[in-house]
């Protein structure tokens, strides 16, 4: 039976090993808790009239929350703070991921950004942005004529 020979195999085990035990305690006491960038899930839809995104991100404040568009781009910043530990209570697990987030999304040319609009409710940010009028669908009554 051949086996094939790596060298760093072992180096690399341990860097997983020490990394699944590192994790644990950067949460807990690193920034915050898990500091480390996350993505809020986004639905994006369209209607006849508009394109409407929404986003989760609970626990995140509207004041903490940037919508911009540039350049056909919309782009979403914001952060979600770690909750302070109180006296007496201790963490058993921290799944949730903290810091901040960005996600940028490409538009077509067929939305309008100046009628941009951004709502935060139950922790779904709602951002409506409306097509201009060239995009919108229209519908064309053909008239026949019998042909002699």
């Amino acid at each position: 039976m051949l086996t094939k020979y790596r060298p760093f195999n072992e180096f690399d085990q341990l860097a997983k090993s020490l990394a699944l035990f590192d994790e644990p305690f950067s949460r807990i006491f690193g920034e915050g808790a898990n500091a480390k960038p996350w993505t809020p899930p986004v639905d994006i839809h369209e209607t006849d009239h508009e394109l409407v995104l929404k986003a989760d991100v609970p626990d995140v404040k509207p004041e903490d929350i940037e919508v911009n568009f540039e350049n056909g781009t919309l782009t979403l910043k914001g952060k979600r703070e770690f909750e302070k530990k109180e006296e007496g209570k201790g963490y058993h697990r921290i799944e949730r991921n903290y810091g901040t987030f960005v996600r940028a999304f490409s538009l077509p040319e067929t939305i309008d950004p100046e009628k941009l609009t951004a709502g935060y409710k139950d922790g779904v940010l709602t951002i409506t942005i409306g097509k201009k009028e060239v995009a919108k669908p229209r519908t064309v009554k053909v008239n026949v004529s019998a042909v002699a």
